[in-house]
């Protein structure tokens, strides 16, 4: 962990400011994290990443400075240089090119007045393909400038001349990602909806499902909403690939569901809608780490599943979809965990709960007086014993429980003990046939019905065969 001492300045004051800044290293490598993403988003992340990891700090804001001098946003650009100047005031790229500054300003205001001067020219030909392309055309433009409300305005301005349904499935789709950059997440959902209200091709919704599905679950992520978003990863077709590429990356898809799901899922959730899921198991193979801790989960593995994420934290910390949901989410995790811990018993010392939970006695019994307050964990803590004792109401529903599971444990050993005596019948040769012609009787032996058919039938002459008296005695209800 780095010293506070040996911080920025600029990091020492976010700190004061109370932002969020991150002192470890994390473990994802810069270059091969952004390389997954395309369009502003690239920009997005590696600013963030500036301005929260104290180890990756100038690496990530001179890689801002680049992908801000790629494109038209001067604005941008003239952010990530201030913010270098502050990390490594003697950096080469840490003073404003003023050149391309210049150079930029002119040619996107000539862009804006040649796209604005077409758009009128094609206003007053009354061409409704022609105005509905050249409102895409300055939407794009105003977006790639930064001006997301001028572009959101463009876009919006399309609707009035698209002819076709996959004229209005084109304008929705570049709403939903204006929409996510502003973060305006209502915008996103409504865009979502009226697509899926289209009729579209089955080429058309293999394209646009796992956007829908990405984008949805990322509204609900900003919400807090998590079970929704983990239902709407979980679903996402493995065929995203980066067609989405400006916004999310499968890697994300994986960990994001995956966070999601664990916060809010029971274990059978878990293991049909995550782990047997066909569609996402190819998004949990790109984080095996995620799949792991799932895995521990569903296999009441707990304290390996909370090491496994407890390790990727400080690279969560880093996103910028995540980082003020990794809290929450690890906390309902390790609350649902310890909670899922405690079901099987009655009473249990806090020594043991701190030792399958990694932690001290006093940190434990913190937690949970915590967890009950809030009224996770319906239980009570003997602080004179150190016990954590379930109430009279868990303690009748454990009882229910344990009973139900014994009679279950019974019938099966039943069933399973008929079985077995078939299967020695059959294999003695004692298996009784009907004879030819004849319906052979069935009869019901504790819910399990034996089908007597096999070698008997052929032991002497019909009925008078040298097993006449057994084929008598099985028909007449006699016993083997």
């Amino acid at each position: 962990m780095a010293n506070r001492a040996d911080l920025p300045p600029y990091l020492v004051k976010r700190i004061e400011e109370g932002h969020l800044v991150v002192l470890d290293p994390p473990k994802l490598d810069l270059e091969a994290y952004i390389s997954n993403y395309a369009g502003r988003t690239r920009f997005d992340r590696c600013f963030v990443i500036g301005q929260t990891s104290s180890y990756l700090a100038v690496e990530a804001l001179k890689a801002a400075v680049n992908e801000a001098k790629k494109g038209t946003d001067a604005s941008r650009y003239a952010a990530a240089v201030e913010a270098l100047q502050e990390a490594a005031p003697d950096d080469p790229d840490a003073k404003l090119d003023m050149n391309w500054m210049e150079a930029t300003t002119k040619q996107v205001k000539a862009e804006t007045d040649r796209l604005e001067f077409e758009l009128k020219g094609y206003k007053n030909n009354l061409i409704k393909e022609s105005i509905r392309m050249g409102k895409e055309d300055l939407g794009s433009h105003y977006f790639a400038i930064g001006d997301l409300s001028s572009a959101k305005n463009a876009y919006t301005g399309m609707r009035d001349y698209c002819t076709t349904p996959k004229h209005i499935l084109d304008m929705c789709l570049k709403l939903i990602i204006v929409g996510i950059e502003q973060t305006n997440w209502m915008a996103v959902q409504s865009n979502v909806m009226k697509i899926r209200s289209l009729q579209r091709s089955p080429d058309e919704e293999a394209q646009v499902q796992p956007i829908l599905s990405t984008s949805m679950g990322l509204a609900h992520l900003a919400s807090a909403n998590y079970r929704d978003a983990a239902l709407n990863l979980v679903s996402t077709n493995p065929n995203l690939g980066s067609r989405f590429s400006q916004v999310i990356s499968p890697n994300d898809v994986a960990i994001y569901g995956g966070l999601c799901a664990l916060s809010s899922m029971d274990r059978n959730e878990l293991q049909s809608k995550v782990l047997d899921n066909p569609n996402f198991r190819n998004f949990l193979e790109l984080e095996p780490h995620i799949r792991r801790a799932v895995s521990f989960f569903c296999n009441s593995k707990y304290s390996q599943c909370l090491e496994a994420l407890e390790a990727y934290r400080r690279d969560y910390l880093l996103d910028i979809h995540l980082q003020r949901h990794v809290a929450e989410l690890y906390y309902r995790i390790r609350s649902k965990s310890i909670v899922q811990y405690f079901i099987p018993f009655s009473c249990v010392t806090l020594s043991s709960m701190a030792s399958a939970f990694v932690t001290n006695e006093e940190s434990m019994e913190s937690e949970l007086v915590e967890m009950i307050q809030r009224g996770i964990l319906d239980a009570r803590i003997d602080t004179q014993n150190k016990l954590l004792t379930s109430t009279p109401q868990t303690h009748r529903l454990r009882t229910s429980v344990h009973t139900s599971a014994l009679l279950s444990a019974k019938n099966y050993e039943q069933t399973a003990r008929l079985r077995l005596m078939r299967m020695n019948i059959v294999s003695a040769g004692l298996e009784v046939r009907a004879p030819k012609g004849t319906v052979p009787a069935t009869q019901q032996v504790s819910g399990v019905t034996p089908s007597f058919s096999g070698s008997a039938a052929s032991g002497g002459g019909g009925e008078g065969g040298g097993r006449s008296g057994l084929r008598s005695g099985v028909g007449g209800g006699g016993r083997f």
